[in-house]
Formats: structure tokens, C-alpha cells, sequence
């Protein structure tokens, strides 16, 4: 990293930095106030920063080196679902919430069953999935990516890698930048709260959206707009099967008619994480205007960047899987830019890492440790030893994504053991009448294990080949079909549980009467 880089690096960041400190330093803490008014910054959010805080908790490292990585047009399906995803949290979800004042999406479902434990139980499944799952990978992806953009190298001091020989053996300029971001982020998670998060998401946001366009267009110029030579099946959007060397497509189209809607309800409309920025503003209607500009920007500006960049970098560079972004921006872009750049990921990394920590502790605060431990007496310090706690377990799991071959792969087929699930229980909570919490949690908990025996093979350990017969045949499902399956055994076992295990029997519910609690 030149020096030029780092100048640009430095004040880019110090600026968003400064900006977000004078839009927040008027604005009431919530220090004292309610678990709403210090989740929800005191319903103040304006719904452009709705809208900078929803794209930017998601667009992240994950999604641009992950998405581009796989080097295929395909993967854009993703973001043209959320489109989905996002209407329905705006004319759907959006009303219930506010409608009951919810502070986490979970307590929509104790209002719903008039029970504590589903509340805790889902909010346990988000807070593995956050742990497990989002908060390593995004440390991981970040530091992938500076690595391969800006060149940095701290092997002179650490080594070429660290754990040399265990299971978990990572590159140690990896692994190093991933602690730095993790300690920045948990630091501006605990001293900002949503308020900061969601402001300098905007800012970024508008950062990095711009640069990233700007990185398509110099892509597709540095092969002068010309993509012979680029395998058809990179280029479709339809094309399910195999590709040259074997592998089989990430998304075959046919994934689109079954679990592909569903993961963008689960994702958009239920993950405490992007909802609790749409449940922060005073109204819903200023709520919905923002998530609709959110699904503008998805629809229009981040199917393009996600996919654009990694087909140019299978041309100039072959299959090097999730480096190609980081590769050719830091080709493609003069050191000003990709200092700029580079500003623009750090703050996206950041303010990704910062959502979830955010969400994560107002979960386990809402909806564990007050319904089961005693009322917070502090909750910014509760807030506080909870983000500590998961930062340091996010950074020991960052050399298990280190040897994933995909980020987002591994990420969306590891969330598939709690997202349908956890759709379940909202589904039968708010379309049936007279269910009992016990028979949504017996749903949701053989939905797990469904989704586990099937999409892992663990089949396979009864002793069902998986190269032939009958384990052959399970084996070639793709795992969007397996959520769409676990989604509606989930459903089915809580309503058979409900009439069989607690004698009652489920009723639909329509219009307004659905969703009354």
C-alpha cells in the first residue's frame, strides 16, 4: 500500500468518521431510557438512513468478494429475490411490528403464543447463527479483501501463517487484520449504538456504492467490453447443471421456484439485524420509504456489482475464486481510488460487524437475560459485555471460513439449519389461530435436524451410500431445495403437534385477524 493509499485510506475514514459524530452528537443517547429507546435510537432514524443502513449492513465483504468470487452472472439472483424480500417487509412485517411497538422481531412471536420460551428459543438460533456464522465471516472477507487489494503483509512479523499444522492453520496477515477489525468495530458498536451505525452506514454507503459502480465500468473497459473467451455458463443466468471442470452452478434456476423466496422473507423481513433499522424510525410510513428505496438500490445497482467484476476477473485471471475482487480493483483502480476504496470496505466491514453485534445484544438482552436473568439495571453496560464476548469467539472461527472455498456458499448453506426454521414458527404464529407454543417449538427444532441429516449427508452415517442408490439421489438436492423442505416439515410439525401432543387444532387466520396479538 502506497502512500498515496493510505493517505486517501486514513482521511476517508476519519471524514465519515466526523461526519456521522456531527449528525449524532445532538440526538438523545437512550442511556436512560427504555430497552426500546436504546435498541431502536429512540425511533429517530430518517428513512434515507433506513435505507443507507439496510444496503450497507448487507452489502458487505461477504456479498461483493463472496458473490463475485464465484465469477458467474448467476449468482445476481440473490439480489433480484431480495427485491421480494423487501416488499414484504415493507407492507407486511413493517405494520405488525410497529403496530405492537416490538423492540426485537421475537417479540412479535411471545405476543403471538403468549409465551416467553419461543421468544428465547428463536432469539438462541439467531444469536448461533450471528456467532457462528455472519460475524466470521465478514472478518474474514474483509481482511481477504485488503489483502488482495492494497498488498499488505504481516509475515515479516508473524509468519507466512499462524497454527501451522491444526486444523485451523490461517494466514497470519488474515487473521491479524481480522482482529483489528473486530476490536474497531466492537468499539464503535458499544461507544455509537444504531444511531452511529446506521448514519455511517449512509455515508459509506453512498461511498462505496459509487466506487463500486465506477469498478464494473473499468472492468469491463479493461477487457474492452469484449466477453469471448468467458465460459456460457458464467455468462447465463439461467444455466443449471455443470460447469467446465465438473463443479455443478451454485443457484440452478430451478431453486428460484422453491427455497430461493423464502430465504429473502426469512433474511429481510425477520433477522432482528436488518429489521431493527426499519423498526428505528417514528412511523412506519417513514420506516416503508426507506426500505423501498432499499430495494431500488438492490434492484438497480447491486446485482451488477456482485457478479460484473468477477466474470471480467475469470477472463483476465482464470478461477481464483474469492481473491478476484480484491485482484482487480486493486488492478483496475489508481491508488487514490482504491485508498478510497479500500476507505469504503474497512467502513463497510466495520458497520456490518457493528449491525450484528448491535442486534446481537439487544436480543440477548430483550429477550434472555430479562426474561430469565432479572431487569438490565444498565443495559449499554449489559450491551457491552455481551459485544466483547462475541467479538472474541468471532475471531477464533475466522480460520474455519479461511479454508471454505466460498464465503457466500458456506454462509447461506450453514444459515439454512436455522432460517426456515425460524420462518416457521413466524409463519405459524401469524397465519393459524389457537396454536401452542410448545408445538411451534417442536417445528422449529425437527426443521434443525431435517435441514442438518439431508444438507450435510448426515445420512450417511447410518450407512446410506451417497454414491449410489437411493444417498445418490439425496445428495445431488441442491440445499435451497432441502430449506424449502425443512420450511414447510417445520409447519406441518407444529400444526401436527399442536392437535396430536396438546389436543388443540389450528385454525387460518385472515386479513387483520392474523396477525392480532
Amino acid at each position: 500500500m502506497n502512500p498515496v493509499q493510505v493517505g486517501i485510506f486514513f482521511i476517508i475514514t476519519a471524514l465519515i468518521g466526523f461526519l456521522t459524530y456531527l449528525s449524532c452528537r445532538n440526538a438523545p443517547s437512550g442511556d436512560s431510557g427504555s430497552d426500546h429507546d436504546y435498541f431502536l435510537a429512540n425511533n429517530g432514524l430518517s428513512w434515507y438512513f433506513v435505507a443507507g443502513s439496510i444496503t450497507l449492513t448487507n452489502l458487505s465483504t461477504d456479498q461483493l468478494v463472496g458473490m463475485n468470487g464465484n465469477q458467474m452472472l448467476l449468482l445476481a439472483w440473490w439480489e433480484l429475490a431480495a427485491v421480494i424480500g423487501l416488499l414484504i417487509l415493507a407492507y407486511v412485517f413493517l405494520p405488525i411490528y410497529y403496530r405492537n411497538n416490538c423492540t426485537t422481531t421475537t417479540e412479535l412471536l411471545q405476543r403471538k403464543y403468549d409465551n416467553k420460551h419461543i421468544r428465547a428459543l428463536i432469539s438462541v438460533l439467531f444469536l448461533f447463527g450471528n456467532l457462528f456464522i455472519f460475524l466470521p465471516a465478514i472478518l474474514y472477507g474483509g481482511s481477504l479483501f485488503l489483502k488482495s487489494t492494497t498488498g499488505l503483509d504481516f509475515s515479516s512479523v508473524f509468519g507466512e501463517r499462524l497454527f501451522v499444522g491444526s486444523v485451523v492453520e490461517v494466514d497470519s496477515t488474515i487473521f491479524v487484520m481480522s482482529i483489528l477489525f473486530a476490536i474497531v468495530g466492537a468499539l464503535y458498536a458499544i461507544l455509537g449504538g444504531l444511531r452511529a451505525v446506521a448514519v455511517s452506514d449512509t455515508y459509506s454507503g453512498v461511498l462505496i456504492l459509487s466506487l463500486a459502480v465506477l469498478v464494473v465500468f473499468l472492468a469491463i473497459r479493461a477487457i474492452d467490453f469484449d466477453f469471448s473467451g468467458i465460459p456460457t455458463e458464467r455468462l447465463s443466468m439461467i444455466l443449471g447443471g455443470e460447469l467446465q471442470d465438473g463443479s455443478e452452478t451454485p443457484i440452478p434456476w430451478h431453486t428460484l421456484l422453491t427455497g430461493m423466496i423464502f430465504i429473502q422473507v426469512f433474511y429481510w423481513s425477520t433477522n432482528q439485524t436488518i429489521t431493527q433499522r426499519a423498526m428505528a424510525s417514528p412511523t412506519v410510513e417513514e420506516a416503508r420509504k426507506g426500505v423501498l428505496a432499499a430495494a431500488g438500490i438492490r434492484l438497480l445497482i447491486v446485482p451488477v456489482i456482485v457478479v460484473v467484476p468477477g466474470v471480467v476477473a475469470y477472463k483476465l485471471y482464470g478461477d481464483v475464486g474469492d481473491a478476484a475482487y480484491g485482484m482487480i480493483v486493486g488492478d483496475i483502480l489508481p491508488p487514490a481510488l482504491s485508498g478510497a476504496f479500500a476507505a469504503a470496505i474497512a467502513a463497510a466491514v466495520l458497520t456490518t460487524f457493528n449491525s450484528i453485534l448491535n442486534a446481537s445484544a439487544a436480543l440477548y438482552v430483550c429477550d434472555l437475560h430479562e426474561s430469565y436473568v432479572e431487569e438490565a439495571r444498565n443495559v449499554p453496560r449489559l450491551s457491552l459485555y455481551v459485544s466483547v464476548a462475541m467479538t472474541t469467539l468471532a475471531i477464533t472461527l475466522v480460520p474455519v471460513f479461511a479454508s471454505q472455498e466460498s464465503i457466500i456458499n458456506t454462509v447461506q448453506q450453514l444459515y439454512g439449519l436455522l432460517s426456515m426454521p425460524i420462518l416457521s414458527a413466524f409463519i405459524v404464529g401469524l397465519a393459524f389461530r389457537n396454536v401452542n407454543a410448545g408445538a411451534a417449538i417442536i417445528g422449529v427444532l425437527t426443521g434443525v435436524a431435517v435441514y442438518a441429516v439431508f444438507s450435510f449427508e448426515l445420512y450417511g452415517f447410518s450407512g446410506l451410500p451417497t454414491d449410489a442408490g437411493l444417498g445418490a439421489i439425496l445428495a445431488g438436492v441442491h440445499y435451497i431445495h432441502y430449506m424449502f423442505v425443512t420450511l414447510f416439515v417445520s409447519v406441518g410439525i407444529s400444526l401436527l403437534a399442536n392437535l396430536l401432543v396438546f389436543g388443540k387444532r389450528a385454525s387460518l387466520a385472515f386479513g387483520g385477524e392474523a396477525v392480532a396479538v
